[in-house]
């Protein structure tokens, strides 16, 4: 269910992990709420800003009190959000999305496959199969020696690192360190940049895998109402008559047998 909030949310924590990797944490009833692949939209306080920055569910507290977001600065809006602090407040909208299908994990090998900015979501996804899943491989690529929450998926399964420079693991992408493991699965998790998630889906195909891919989408609404963040479908969408999805409802997580990427 999606419900907008007017009244503010207070941070508890914010900080910065890397070079233009921030985090913080915003306590909200709606964590009770949250699923691993799914996203909330923060507004800017900016007037000149008015639109939510959709960004996804990095994390759930234990006691399912507090939601951490991880993000990039890509623009004015998380540029504006790099300067909060703890005891600072933000409005929200969410839980946004559909989520991974966690059932598809149990009693399944599962690789977990993250580039960038698509990471975070899968730390979530690691804590919630983890035990349902037969194994968890977990598969996280980078730009260089700034890596962020690999230390923290590790408690979930092995990681396993690629960066472009070739400074921490595989020099490469997640395929090559994929292709170095040796590894096999049954099911893959994906989140991060399309050309990784067209790998992935390529790779799946001929591995004879199932994969399910978490897209990525400029937004303008984030409810599904503005048609601004559509993918290819081999479906009928029921809102649009066309062979479209709205990445912002139907997704962001998706079949990656159901979507031309």
């Amino acid at each position: 269910m999606t419900k907008s909030y007017k009244e503010k949310l207070p941070i508890t924590t914010a900080t910065k992990l890397a070079t233009s990797i921030y985090e913080m944490w915003i306590h909200t009833e709606l964590a009770k709420e949250a699923k691993a692949g799914q996203f909330v939209g923060i507004y800017p306080k900016n007037n000149a800003t008015l639109l939510p920055r959709p960004i996804s569910i990095c994390e759930v507290s234990e006691d399912k009190e507090k939601i951490r977001l991880v993000y990039r600065i890509a623009g004015s809006g998380t540029a504006e959000f790099s300067t909060y602090r703890a005891g600072d407040t933000v409005k929200m909208i969410g839980i946004l999305g559909n989520g991974f299908p966690i059932e598809e994990a149990k009693n399944k090998r599962v690789f977990l496959i993250g580039g960038g900015i698509g990471i975070p979501p899968l730390l979530e996804l690691a804590k919630t199969i983890n035990g349902s899943a037969l194994s968890i491989d977990i598969f996280l690529g980078y730009r260089d020696s700034e890596i962020f929450l690999a230390d923290e998926m590790k408690a979930y399964g092995n990681v396993y690192i690629a960066t472009e420079d070739g400074s921490v693991g595989i020099k490469g992408n997640v395929m090559d360190a994929i292709g170095a493991s040796g590894l096999k699965s049954d099911v893959m998790m994906a989140c991060g940049p399309l050309l990784m998630l067209k790998a992935v889906k390529a790779y799946t195909e001929e591995v004879k895998a199932k994969a399910y891919i978490s897209l990525e989408e400029r937004m303008a609404c984030g409810v599904g109402a503005c048609l601004g963040c559509v993918c290819r479908t081999v479906f009928i969408d029921h809102h649009s008559h066309v062979n479209n999805a709205r990445v912002c409802t139907e997704g962001p997580v998706f079949d990656a047998g159901d979507v031309e990427i």
